[in-house]
């Protein structure tokens, strides 16, 4: 199979007969939640919603709105799993739950083995673009627990009939020895992992970019070019980004090794909109919006319109030009439409910051913190600097990352403190680099 598609037929189905398709699942799946889902049946009656007023692709916006807030709500009303599977848990092979910590639990998903079948599919869209073929060795830098990570990418893995090296419980220079001793031609890891990674590797001596190593897939976080640019620095190696939720138990898009500017939205299996967080109307292409998912793929949960706070900017298939005709999402994630945060006035994003951070290579680890001293709120970036940093630069690291951070923020005055060696948290998983301390009230 030398296609530079997964399935040619679907990525490269013209638009008309894409929407035809979507409108033919939409209907399925809106009908399958109605009859099933004790909570659809409740949730499109008080909107006075039935499936049957799907008549054209514009019927989408008839569907209520699911938010995070409902699932949980019915979570705790119907522990434990709630009332939108379409089945107990006798029907079920596998629960994974959220990594967030909003709200007063994690969500608990039940998948089918038909929905790990699609999660599979679903991955092997990511990995055949990325050029992930059967004579690869892929090793997955995950921990293998509840949150559900890189589940679908190992299935996805198999399915193309690449070997398989699963990198849970272990220590990070366990797992970069692996890496090196198994010929690994391909790593999956979060972005700050991928990083981790690289700076045990060399650590312990061992050069990366010398390695066979050719791609790193990426999932778990917002990407900004600087992180990534370090990331193929570091392992001589192409990488590439990808996005998937507990919600919907997998990916919704991928970056090709083309890297089109963005991530192609998997769309014969998505609906993905993009609205105003504020008035919830759908927002024209090129304009920053929350990302709004409908899923076909996964029978267990029915997935219809689900704000998924992810803030996003789509752009037409048209703009990537590599013969796929699914729109894509321009910079992948550009991150939350709750991380955005106010400060004196300014609008400040984390991966904003760390655009700018990654530029500097001086720089080992970050944190913000966001605090009140007095009447004025301040922002700190306490940051490591890298073993072979030499003290006497520090003031002129100091003075040029100050003056980067104002001019891209409006003029706002960070805080920068140089945090000791090896004091600031490392990841694994999600990095979460923001705390806001100022009081609630």
């Amino acid at each position: 199979m030398n296609s530079a598609f997964w399935n040619p037929k679907t990525e490269t189905l013209e638009r008309d007969e894409l929407r035809a398709l979507q409108l033919a699942k939409l209907r399925r799946v809106a009908t399958w939640a109605q009859e099933r889902s004790p909570f659809y049946k409740k949730h499109f009656a008080a909107a006075g919603f039935d499936p049957e007023q799907l008549r054209t692709f514009a019927d989408i916006d008839r569907i209520p709105f699911l938010t995070r807030e409902a699932w949980m709500a019915s979570q705790l009303a119907f522990p434990p799993f709630g009332e939108l599977p379409v089945a107990g848990a006798d029907s079920a092979i596998r629960l994974h739950t959220t990594s967030g910590t909003s709200g007063k639990q994690p969500l608990r998903a039940l998948d089918s083995r038909k929905d790990w079948s699609w999660s599979a599919e679903m991955w092997c869209y990511a990995l055949w673009a990325a050029g992930v073929r059967s004579t690869d060795i892929a090793y997955v830098a995950f921990g293998y627990g509840s949150f559900i990570g890189f589940w679908g990418l190992h299935n996805g893995l198999e399915k193309i009939g690449a070997l398989t090296i699963p990198g849970g419980a272990q220590t990070t220079p366990a797992r970069v020895k692996q890496i090196i001793d198994f010929g690994a031609t391909v790593v999956a890891s979060t972005p700050t992992y991928a990083l981790r990674l690289a700076q045990e590797a060399e650590a312990l001596g061992y050069d990366l970019a010398a390695s066979p190593v050719r791609v790193v897939m990426l999932s778990g976080e917002p990407v900004p070019e600087s992180t990534r640019q370090l990331i193929e620095q570091q392992w001589g190696a192409i990488a590439l980004d990808t996005a998937g939720m507990t919600e919907i138990s997998t990916i919704f898009m991928f970056e090709p090794a083309d890297k089109p500017g963005g991530c192609h939205i998997i769309e014969d299996s998505f609906i993905e909109q993009v609205i105003d967080p504020e008035t919830g109307l759908e927002l024209p292409y090129g304009e920053a919006g929350e990302r709004v998912t409908t899923s076909f793929g996964r029978g267990m949960i029915p997935l219809l319109r689900y704000r998924t706070a992810d803030l996003v900017v789509k752009l037409p298939h048209t703009a990537a030009a590599n013969g796929r005709t699914w729109d894509f999402y321009e910079g992948g994630i550009i991150g939350r439409v709750d991380d955005m945060k106010l400060v004196r006035g300014t609008n400040v994003y984390p991966r904003a910051i760390e655009g700018i951070v990654r530029t500097y290579a001086e720089v080992d680890e970050f944190q913000i913190e966001i605090l009140r001293e007095g009447i004025r709120d301040e922002i700190v970036l306490r940051l490591e600097t890298v073993e072979a940093f030499d003290d006497e630069r520090w003031d002129s690291l100091h003075e040029s990352l100050r003056v980067d951070l104002a001019d891209a923020h409006e003029g706002l005055r960070f805080k920068i403190d140089r945090a000791a060696a090896g004091s600031l948290p490392r990841y694994e998983l999600k990095a979460r680099r923001l705390t806001d301390s100022r009081p609630t009230n």
